[in-house]
């Protein structure tokens, strides 16, 4: 099942499924905005509210979660597909969100099913790149992340990032999650493309990184305009008021729609990382990736196809991108690129 099927993402993770031969259910809150798409594609579709979700998923073997804010929807999908031993996938890149499913670790054992936050561009580049750094580097006790992206957002992209602009930086420092200042570090990032400033942001990878690499201290970082910078901890306690960011969700509802076929197929993704332990050794690494868009629909639907019937099981419980299919599984989707971890001075 694909859950959020009439939002931008949904869509393309539907549309993807059907070009790999599956056939999903595609469902929503939404039955007018689900039968348009639902027609084009020939595929059955289910409208219900999550409050009701365990009701129409005792036939479903997982499900695709791609509806958010992933803060007010994730809980009652989870708690379904657990009541219904449904693996569940979905999109999140909210640190909160990530923290909260693997809370449930326990109850999934118990279920026989797997939790999978995060399955998209957040995280799945990123929290491979970190798990080959390790690898390369066990003994680290710090990891950086950064990414560049390009293609523009989604409304519910959008909508979810204003969710969150208003709880201000967040990072790991010594195995716990810290509250910082917005853009408290900057650094440059040597990106494929050639190094670029960037700044530190509240990104999943301070939860998930740690749980697929054990590293006590992470910061993830981004590039972002001079001015948007600045506006972040500006605004960031007029945003934290629930009107403002109701009416700042309903504007970018109506101006704000997705990037386009021709955008995707021209933009992409950067990511880079870089390691270090406390005898000053460092490793550092980079990949490309197709638009984030793109591969978070193509991850979804490989993703949704392992658990269901891929011949090596995913043990029960929450996992990571590469807790649940290994450090090189970012390397195993359309177009990603990686330069391999190199020593660095």
């Amino acid at each position: 099942m694909v859950y959020g099927a009439n939002g931008y993402t949904g869509a393309l993770v539907a549309e993807r499924a059907v070009a790999a031969g599956e056939r999903p259910v595609l469902a929503g809150r939404s039955r007018d905005k689900l039968e348009p798409l639902a027609r084009e594609l020939g595929l059955e579709h289910r409208a219900f509210d999550l409050r009701h979700a365990a009701e129409h998923l005792r036939d479903i073997d997982a499900v695709a979660h791609c509806a958010g804010p992933f803060s007010a929807t994730s809980a009652p999908m989870v708690r379904a597909c657990l009541d219904t031993r449904t693996h569940y996938v979905d999109i999140t890149g909210e640190i909160d969100v990530f923290e909260a499913v693997a809370r449930r670790h326990d109850d999934a054992v118990a279920a026989g099913v797997v939790l999978l936050p995060g399955a998209g561009f957040d995280v799945v580049p990123t929290d491979c790149l970190a798990a080959l750094l390790h690898r390369a580097l066990p003994s680290a006790t710090h990891l950086d992340l950064a990414f560049v992206v390009g293609g523009g957002a989604s409304a519910g992209t959008a909508r979810t990032a204003l969710e969150g602009a208003g709880s201000g930086g967040r990072a790991r420092v010594d195995g716990e999650i810290r509250a910082v200042p917005v853009g408290h570090r900057k650094r440059v990032a040597g990106f494929r493309s050639g190094p670029r400033e960037v700044v530190a942001i509240p990104w999943g990878d301070v939860s998930t990184a740690y749980r697929s690499t054990g590293i006590p201290n992470i910061t993830t970082f981004t590039a972002l305009p001079g001015f948007a910078a600045v506006a972040q901890g500006a605004l960031a306690p007029l945003l934290r008021l629930p009107p403002v960011r109701a009416l700042g969700k309903a504007l970018l509802g109506r101006v704000v729609g997705g990037p386009g076929a021709s955008t995707r197929a021209k933009t992409r993704a950067e990511v880079w990382g870089e390691v270090r332990d406390d005898r000053g050794n460092r490793v550092q690494a980079a990949l490309t990736c197709p638009n984030p868009y793109s591969l978070t629909a193509d991850s979804v639907v490989r993703a949704i196809s392992a658990l269901t019937r891929g011949p090596d099981r995913v043990e029960p419980g929450c996992h990571t991108p590469s807790s649940a299919f290994g450090a090189h599984y970012a390397l195993e989707l359309d177009g990603v690129v990686l330069s391999e971890p190199r020593a660095a001075t």
